[in-house]
């Protein structure tokens, strides 16, 4: 199950999400919807970056009965990329929650080889997505 808390007003396509993340986990995700002043906030606080970005994961400890872990997007940077990449935005939510979704499961493209950018690639096509912005920038 995916729990959501829409700090902001928009509405993803929660039976998409679902088949997304059951592909992976059978675990609960909490999924936060929010804006750019909000994740610039959380962006600073644990990663020591001072600007908003589009998805931030946090994967919590791997315990029974525990949810997977949060991933928080902004739906500012959805409505900006979705604009800029000729896309709908409810794609786009798509594209960072599956980015997110990954994260949580251990991927992460800072330090991997490609791995995530060729799981994220195999997962837009099998669900007829349109390019992330990391498959489209194939930065290793």
């Amino acid at each position: 199950m995916i729990d959501i808390e829409k700090r902001v007003d928009f509405h993803p396509d929660e039976t998409l999400l679902s088949k997304i993340a059951s592909k992976y986990t059978k675990k609960d995700i909490e999924l936060v919807i929010t804006d750019n002043d909000d994740i610039q906030k959380l962006n600073r606080k644990y990663r020591g970056i001072d600007k908003a970005t589009d998805v931030l994961s946090f994967p919590y400890e791997k315990m029974k009965n525990v949810p997977l872990g949060t991933i928080i997007i902004s739906i500012d940077k959805v409505n900006e990329i979705s604009k800029k990449m000729g896309h709908s935005a409810e794609e786009e939510f798509a594209l960072l929650f599956i980015h997110g979704l990954l994260h949580l499961i251990g991927f992460d493209h800072e330090t991997d080889e490609g791995e995530m950018r060729l799981e994220e690639e195999k997962l837009i096509r099998s669900f007829n997505l349109p390019d992330s912005l990391i498959v489209r920038s194939k930065e290793i």
